[in-house]
């Protein structure tokens, strides 16, 4: 996407009238302009100076962000002060230095036409008595003023040649029409006076109009100030993303330390980071060791321990020790600049509901003046003065807001990228922060999404007379050869207990059964309940866990030592602490959960009822994938949740594809929404996020709206014959200085919205059962397994649930994290009668839903047996 600046624009029918100029101009396939940051994204094969020249002939004015080179190569500049520059609020200062000149030159003004006239304030006695001398004063002061704002003038009228009249233009015409007409006034009151009649010329007096002329100027600009201040505000979160971007680097050249600037850092320099300083550029560090902030780029403000062979990344702040690092990744490739061009797109993309705004501001303008034109003709058709009918149409002119429609929109998502940014969401198109919050159905990668995506440890059950550290000690040095990952998740937890493992002999990996070695004479033995029984004496009640384990989604690990039984090791993938939570959470917006994964089926039902889904789809191939998408968008919108190349198709089919962040990069490109953090209880933050920006729209459109709905009509005196409501000019222009701004400070509260409060979620209605999903696939003959998760009492969480007839609140002391909301949750839904248990470690409550009664007792001593404490139930 190329992006440009757009100057001369100054309400919605100008950025609708660039739109259709650019989208006209052969090899633009779309092309998206907005109000708020004054750019305009194009795609396409046309030619900058081609997209240029058809800006200028709608009568604005066009440049490429940056000056030279594609916008998008300036906008990733994160390096330069290129971005900060192109954000940068110039438009209030111009409008602070208008306004108090103005001002001046108003109240003066206001002084000799209100304040002598109305109140009989004092005047020089040559001016006391001479109405023509004072009608010249006020004539010279309106022009002053007019001059002052003469660019309302400029553009309005320049806009209207063009036959595309925006907001200018009803600004221009309404103070335009007020100073002809008292000027005309004033040439009458000259004639009235050489004649001798008093009385016409003190009639005149009173069909100046100049003061309404110069306030409405001033009142406008007011408006115009107080809108590009909070439109600033609305880009403060890329404005301060930009000014983390570090400046310079110190790299190592000729074996000595120089500071350069961060455009002349090449891939493969070795560069140094001190304590304190920010990381320049991407890279792996090869000596040192430090404690890292990577807040910039997830939000997070936990520093990060790193060691040689991790990465860091540019913007992120290196906090204790001194750190050599390799670079990796420079200029536009930075994580950072990746992040920083992500916002700026969304910026310049515009939401499928601002399309709404743009065709009733394509005729707005055009219909308002025709408004106007009609209201001047039917007062005076009913007998009124033509002073009483031009008023009314002048207040009709200056009532009405295009600005307010154009600025509904675009505000309240600038702002929602913002915190989306902070928070380590990223959402890369306008069209994905309006959808995400329409999301229906959830369908979650296993690996790497709901689960940390590598196998560890955890269980260590020893045979009878062997201690856990001999058995751990034993494993260790059978898979020390091993390059198998379940062997590396045994390795990394004896290293955790401080084992190194002794060094075995004649080692060998028997493919599909496991290994075997020798130690100290000792014939070991490691693999498969299957091929160690086979050579080994093991107990039917070893037997037994091995194959509860197995039922558990665990892969269980037997080891021996010559033929006797040492114990099991049990290895899985285990899910994220936070993923229960993210799950119940995402179910509580009334959101179906599925999980996607590869695996067998009996694995996944275990994974997917410790993480809660609603329904499991298990052996599905990545092409597979793609086609489970296309069957779940039939029955509502899909939003896909994935890591892996493999999730790539799904991620791209779906409605809205979101990245975990620390996924690989062909998962990111193919996603709408990247989260930063890699955590799954981001997925329903983004989604809440979604929905406040878009209720906050639909506030914005209905004020936008709402207010040109009534104050047209008041403005055009149609309730003048009912109750006597009349509007001044004046009035109406201060209407309408304020309403754009009231748009502009809506949006801005976005900005105390709290995304990870699920306190007020509000439920969709679901649409469909997931037996219903399986059934489908099945009658397909769907090569995957779909099938609904199991609870442990045989129910199917997809299925409909049966009558809650009564809820027990129990308050638990002991559960730290999700594994124990989870352990407690299948705990409790394990016995007969319990339909449902909400578990809680924060509240430390679990609400429990029941079909019949069950005693209190039998609760309490459930939980307690697996050693937490029931303080309560209520």
């Amino acid at each position: 996407m190329e992006q440009y600046t757009v100057t001369g624009m100054s309400c919605a029918a100008c950025s609708t009238r660039v739109e259709k100029a650019v989208s006209k101009v052969e090899g633009v396939t779309s092309c998206s302009v907005s109000l708020l940051t004054n750019s305009m994204g194009v795609e396409g094969t046309a030619k900058p100076q081609d997209i240029i020249a058809a800006v200028e002939a709608a009568g604005y004015g066009a440049s490429l962000k940056g000056g030279t080179g594609s916008a998008k190569e300036s906008s990733r500049r994160a390096g330069s002060s290129t971005g900060e520059e192109m954000l940068k609020d110039r438009e209030t200062p111009v409008l602070k230095r208008r306004l108090l000149w103005s001002l001046g030159f108003l109240l003066v003004l206001m002084y000799f036409s209100m304040g002598h006239m109305m109140w009989g304030w004092p005047v020089p006695a040559f001016l006391a008595a001479n109405h023509v001398a004072m009608g010249l004063l006020q004539l010279l002061l309106t022009i002053a003023v007019m001059v002052i704002n003469q660019k309302f003038f400029i553009s309005g009228f320049k806009s209207l040649w063009h036959r595309a009249p925006n907001m200018d233009t009803l600004v221009a015409l309404g103070s335009g029409v007020s100073f002809v007409y008292s000027t005309y006034a004033l040439f009458a009151m000259t004639d009235a006076q050489m004649k001798g009649d008093m009385a016409a010329v003190m009639g005149y007096m009173h069909e100046f109009y100049f003061e309404s002329a110069a306030m409405i100027l001033t009142l406008i600009t007011v408006g115009k100030m107080l809108e590009a201040r909070s439109k600033g505000k609305t880009t403060d979160a890329l404005k301060n993303l930009m000014k983390l971007a570090p400046k310079t680097a110190c790299i190592i050249k000729d074996g000595k330390e120089e500071t350069v600037s961060i455009e002349e850092v090449a891939k493969g320099d070795i560069f140094v980071v001190r304590p304190g300083e920010n990381i320049p550029v991407d890279g792996v560090i090869i000596e040192g060791s430090s404690a890292v902030n990577e807040s910039a780029l997830t939000g997070e403000s936990i520093p990060v321990d790193k060691e040689p062979g991790h990465k860091v990344s540019a913007a992120t702040l290196n906090q204790s020790g001194f750190i050599r690092c390799e670079a990796t990744r420079v200029g536009e490739d930075t994580t950072f600049s990746q992040i920083i061009q992500m916002v700026s797109d969304a910026a310049a993309t515009k939401a499928p509901i601002a399309k709404v705004a743009d065709r009733v501001s394509g005729v707005f303008v055009p219909a308002v003046i025709a408004i106007s034109a009609v209201t001047i003709l039917v007062w005076l058709f009913l007998g009124q003065t033509f002073g009483f009918a031009l008023a009314r149409g002048i207040s009709v002119l200056v009532i009405s807001c295009p600005c307010a429609l154009g600025l509904a929109t675009p505000v309240a998502i600038m702002v929602g990228n913002g915190i989306g940014a902070k928070n380590g969401i990223l959402f890369k198109t306008a069209v994905s922060l309006e959808e995400a919050g329409k999301t229906e159905i959830v369908a979650l990668d296993k690996t790497g999404t709901i689960t940390l995506g590598e196998p560890n440890v955890t269980d260590l059950i020893p045979a009878e007379g062997v201690a856990e550290r001999e058995l751990l000690s034993l494993a260790c040095a059978l898979e020390k050869k091993s390059e198998h990952p379940l062997a590396r998740a045994v390795l990394k937890k004896a290293e955790e207990e401080g084992l190194n493992g002794a060094e075995v002999t004649e080692f060998e990996a028997l493919v599909g059964n496991g290994l075997s070695g020798k130690l100290d004479g000792k014939e070991l033995l490691g693999g498969s309940l299957s091929f160690v029984s086979s050579q080994a004496a093991v107990s039917e009640q070893m037997r037994n866990r091995a194959e509860e384990l197995a039922g558990e989604g665990k892969t269980p690990l037997l080891f021996a030592a010559d033929g006797t039984l040492a114990g099991i090791i049990a290895v899985a993938d285990i899910i994220k602490e936070d993923s229960p939570k993210a799950v119940k959470e995402l179910q509580n917006m009334g959101i179906r959960v599925v999980m996607l994964t590869g695996d067998n089926e009996r694995t996944a039902k275990a994974v997917g009822a410790q993480a809660g889904v609603d329904e499991v789809i298990a052996g599905v191939l990545p092409d597979g994938k793609e086609a489970v998408i296309r069957k779940l968008r039939e029955q509502g919108k899909v939003t896909m949740v994935g890591d892996g190349i493999n999730d790539a198709p799904a991620l791209t089919r779906a409605d809205i594809g979101i990245a975990i962040g620390a996924g690989t990069d062909v998962a990111i490109d193919a996603a709408d929404v990247v989260l930063m953090k890699s955590r799954l209880s981001d997925v329903p933050a983004a989604i809440r996020l979604s929905r406040a920006a878009l209720r906050n729209i639909h506030e914005n459109l209905f004020w936008a709206f709402f207010y040109n709905v009534i104050g047209i009509p008041l403005a055009a005196g149609v309730w003048i014959p009912l109750f006597g409501w009349k509007l001044n000019p004046m009035f109406a222009a201060a209407a309408m200085s304020l309403s754009s701004f009231c748009v502009v400070s809506n949006a801005l509260r976005l900005n105390f919205f709290d995304i990870r409060n699920g306190a007020k979620d509000k439920k969709l209605k679901k649409k469909h059962h997931g037996q219903e999903t399986a059934a489908m696939f099945k009658n397909e003959s769907c090569e995957s397994s779909c099938q609904p998760a199991e609870r442990p009492d045989g129910n199917s969480q997809g299925a409909e649930k049966e009558e809650k007839i009564v809820e027990k609140t129990m308050t638990i002391e002991g559960m730290m994290c999700g594994h124990c909301e989870a352990r407690v949750k299948k705990t409790l839904e394990a016995i007969p009668g319990v339909t449902e248990a909400q578990v809680s470690h924060e509240k430390g409550t679990a609400v429990v839903s029941m079909s019949a009664q069950v005693a209190d007792d039998v609760l309490k001593e459930a939980v307690e047996a697996q050693d937490y404490k029931v303080t309560g139930i209520q």
